[in-house]
């Protein structure tokens, strides 16, 4: 007989907890980057449109990072731990496209995405509140 913590429901519970966990860990460390990022937006000298991008990157990542940190320890619903992990993906995209874009000149194709994704991750989040 199988003790309680090799049951396939308690392994997979496991692997959900530490993947929640390591999304609140991975929303601490954006918080932490989206100061940084803020700090180089106001003390840099920039470009207006580079400026305004890093800004924009800088709080959408702190926003999101901190829903990450407050919402992913307690999630245990499928649907709504999905949402958070479109929505970490969606932060990655658009947040990170602004950065390269202010620093490095590129264009910022991928922003668009990033928004996009970022809208679905809170309505399946909010889905999952209201009727999970």
């Amino acid at each position: 007989m199988r003790s309680d913590s090799t049951e396939p429901d308690t392994v997979a519970r496991n692997v959900a907890v530490r993947s929640m966990r390591a999304l609140a860990g991975i929303g601490a460390l954006a918080c932490g980057v989206a100061v940084g990022i803020g700090a180089y937006a106001m003390h840099a000298a920039l470009a207006a449109q580079n400026h305004e991008r890093l800004v924009i990157a800088a709080l959408f990542l702190f926003a999101h990072g901190l829903a990450l940190a407050a919402l992913a320890p307690r999630t245990t619903l499928r649907l709504r731990q999905a949402g958070l992990c479109v929505l970490m993906v969606g932060t990655i995209l658009f947040s990170g496209n602004l950065i390269l874009a202010a620093l490095l000149g590129i264009a910022p194709a991928l922003a668009p995405f990033g928004g996009s994704l970022l809208m679905l991750g809170w309505l399946l989040v909010a889905i999952g509140f209201l009727f999970g």
